[in-house]
């Protein structure tokens, strides 16, 4: 929740971890953190949701995507000019100065959370 009251226009953050992670249940904070009262799901037959809130937050999700042709389809400069970006499969995309959270699931409710930027 704290990263999303710091987040503001241009912000991408890059998500990594495995399947179960915990990935789109950390996007749910980042949201509330916004300020966005939408509920969040998981993007991944969509690629992208949009949360308003005090700055629109792009929910972008890379499991689906299988060559990087599609990446560029995406829109990621135009959705970082409107607000946020946060992007589950991070590790699919180099995006020069964003930030990098790795989430590892250590068993039960448990996750080990690395920042990088």
């Amino acid at each position: 929740m704290l990263l999303g009251e710091r987040l503001g226009t241009g912000d991408v953050v890059l998500l990594v971890g495995e399947l179960g992670a915990g990935k789109t249940t950390f996007v749910r904070g980042v949201a509330q953190g916004t300020g966005s009262r939408a509920e969040v799901a998981s993007p991944t037959f969509q690629l992208v949701r949009i949360y308003p809130g005090r700055v629109q937050l792009a929910h972008v999700d890379l499991y689906r995507v299988e060559n990087s042709s599609e990446l560029g389809d995406l829109g990621l400069e135009e959705l970082a000019q409107q607000g946020a970006v946060v992007v589950e499969w991070g590790d699919r995309l180099a995006v020069d100065g964003a930030a990098r959270i790795e989430i590892e699931h250590l068993g039960g409710d448990r996750r080990l959370i690395k920042t990088r930027e």
